[in-house]
């Protein structure tokens, strides 16, 4: 059969990918590692076996990829050098204090929330110590968030504002509003 000759331009710059599609983890405790992301994330299997497993929470065929591995090493202390964490964005300041307490219910809760300035987020590490991040936007656009990126508050601090989350959701529940939940108090 013969196939129509392409001519394959090279670009001047780097390409942008469309989006981050998946994270993998190998891990010594495979089935521990799936109850914690289905039961964090609500993500459900898409495919498992003795190795390695495939999980998802939304369209995407699988968002990670855990590979079973007898012979791992233990992970290094943390600070070191290499991967640190993932963030998992919500919708919205309600769905990320509604998982809080969800979460809170089971168990499962974060060692650092924080309001960095662009997110408000909450800090979790996975059965093998992995930090994983869930999070929401705290300004509408990109654009706005960049712009505070580039401002006196962030420049000066842009680690960000300890918080407590049973404090945050008293402030919720007395109607204050979502703009002042999510912004830094130094902003």
């Amino acid at each position: 059969m013969n196939h129509p000759k392409r001519n394959l331009p090279i670009p001047d710059k780097a390409l942008r990918p469309v989006r981050l599609a998946h994270i993998v983890f190998r891990t010594k405790q495979l089935q521990a590692m799936i109850d914690w992301y289905c039961l964090v994330l609500g993500a459900h299997v898409v495919f498992k076996n003795s190795k390695i497993a495939f999980l998802t929470y939304d369209d995407e065929h699988h968002r990670i990829a855990l590979i079973g591995y007898d012979d791992l090493e233990k992970k290094a202390p943390s600070p070191s050098v290499g991967f640190y964490h993932v963030a998992f964005t919500y919708e919205g300041l309600t769905q990320l204090l509604q998982n809080y307490v969800r979460l809170k219910e089971l168990g499962v809760t974060p060692y650092r929330p924080i309001v960095h300035g662009p997110t408000v987020s909450m800090y979790y590490r996975d059965p093998d110590g992995n930090e994983i991040e869930l999070q929401v936007d705290a300004f509408p656009s990109a654009d706005e968030a960049t712009a505070y990126m580039n401002g006196p508050a962030f420049s000066s601090d842009p680690i960000g504002i300890l918080f407590d989350p049973e404090d945050m959701i008293k402030r919720y529940e007395s109607g204050e509003s979502i703009t002042s939940l999510t912004r830094r108090a130094d902003s």
